[in-house]
């Protein structure tokens, strides 16, 4: 993979070529932060010999205190704001706008949706689908939620843009006071499904900060770091927030699902902790051979983070397969394995990515239009929806429709499938243009 090919384009080609006014820390942290969410996540993993799946955080509470440095899906948001607002800059149309931005998101994850999808019904029809192979029909979708928030962003960059040019600081400032609002509303007042708005204040908020910083507005990271950990600290210690800054199974109150406001303060001083660290990350970025492997990981990046659980699933199965008796977890001899466990994930997520990376390359440009615009709103608001009600379904019971309930509707696989799908050509459509639609 240290030469893929992007686009039919080698990374050591692309890499080559890049202009010297990119900002090659971005593309380093986007990268990073993907990592390490891959990376915790077979780590957290607590596979036991009957099958089930368990969350060592929960079984060694004492290491939750990690995700305060793991949880780093508000670095990634927070580079995607970046990118979003520069690359809306360069492409104003909103339809072809978002063809441009959710190609090499939509694609994979709709052929990791259709692949998955066939595996689930033959899994189910042939009555197999008991133990760990029920575990991964219901897990290997989760993941899709950080798609969901995601395509949000993408869908309300224009509008937030346009406030974040107008009022800078200002509109982040009205995201973090709805956050403000909607927990004292939750908390204090006990107001039922006000929790929910938080998908949108929290993570739009960090979104928000990568607007800032295209614009040079964050100038001082040493506060807001400072700041948003000492806010975070203050909110767990007294307030009603877990420690954990990830989901833990039978929490009443997650610090992630929905989003509270200490996950915002956590937010915060991540994005202020990378920004302080700018100036040598950048230089580190900036050498040819690190240059290269970011280049190239950005190439496979989406691939590898849809199918790495199928990957680490993969490698409990076959132990299973062989008989091989796991270790009570957090057990030394558990420990002992774990390198050994994690090597076998990376080798065949590789191997998963070395079969679907070509659906990551993105499609050749097509004509800008101010046409589509409303079929385009219309396609990503039913991927939204289709994605992260399957990440909350599940494959499981698939023919037996069961459902999950996605903002007070019921939702079943195959309709979430059927909205993600369509919701994605729509937006394919939309934003070729009327004189591609015509050719």
């Amino acid at each position: 993979m240290g030469n893929s090919a992007v686009g039919g384009v080698g990374a050591r080609e692309l890499a080559a070529a890049t202009p010297a006014t990119r900002d090659r820390y971005v593309d380093l942290l986007r990268v990073a932060s993907l990592a390490v969410v891959v990376l915790g996540h077979w780590l957290m993993a607590a596979v036991t010999t009957d099958g089930s799946v368990g969350n060592l955080l929960a079984v060694v509470p004492e290491l939750q205190v990690v995700t305060w440095a793991l949880q780093v899906m508000p670095v990634f948001f927070f580079v995607g704001g970046f990118s979003h607002a520069l690359a809306h800059r360069s492409r104003p149309q909103y339809a072809s706008f978002l063809r441009a931005r959710l190609q090499r998101l939509l694609r994979p994850t709709m052929v990791f949706v259709g692949v998955w999808g066939a595996v689930a019904l033959v899994i189910q029809l042939l009555g197999v689908d008991k133990g760990l192979t029920g575990v991964a029909l219901r897990l290997v979708t989760q993941p899709l939620w950080f798609i969901g928030i995601y395509l949000a962003m993408v869908a309300f960059t224009p509008p937030l843009l346009k406030l974040h040019e107008r009022w800078g600081w200002g509109a982040f400032a009205a995201l973090a006071g709805g956050a403000v609002a909607v927990d004292v509303l939750r908390f204090a007042l006990d107001v039922p499904f006000v929790e929910f708005l938080n998908f949108a204040f929290v993570w739009l908020a960090v979104h928000q900060l990568g607007f800032l910083r295209a614009d040079g507005m964050i100038r001082l990271p040493g506060v807001l770091a400072a700041g948003g950990l000492l806010g975070a600290g203050l909110l767990v210690a007294l307030g009603p927030y877990p420690l954990s800054m990830v989901g833990m199974p039978g929490e009443k109150v997650s610090n992630m699902a929905p989003p509270t406001l200490a996950l915002l303060a956590h937010g915060l001083w991540l994005v202020g902790a990378v920004e302080l660290l700018r100036g040598p990350g950048a230089r580190f970025a900036a050498r040819a051979g690190v240059w290269h492997k970011v280049v190239a990981a950005n190439g496979i990046a989406m691939t590898a983070f849809l199918w790495h659980l199928t990957a680490m699933l993969g490698v409990y199965g076959t132990l299973l397969a062989l008989d091989v008796t796991l270790p009570a977890p957090a057990t030394g001899a558990w420990w002992a394995q774990l390198p050994l466990r994690i090597a076998a994930a990376a080798v065949l997520t590789g191997l998963l990515v070395a079969a679907f990376r070509r659906f990551e390359r993105p499609a050749p440009a097509a004509p800008t239009t101010r046409a589509g615009g409303p079929l385009a709103a219309v396609g990503i608001t039913l991927a939204l929806f289709g994605v992260l009600g399957l990440s909350m379904v599940g494959f499981g019971g698939l023919l037996e429709s069961h459902s999950a309930t996605l903002i007070a509707v019921e939702v079943t696989a195959p309709v979430a499938v059927a909205m993600a799908l369509a919701g994605w050509l729509l937006v394919e459509r939309a934003g070729r243009g009327r004189s591609a639609r015509m050719s």
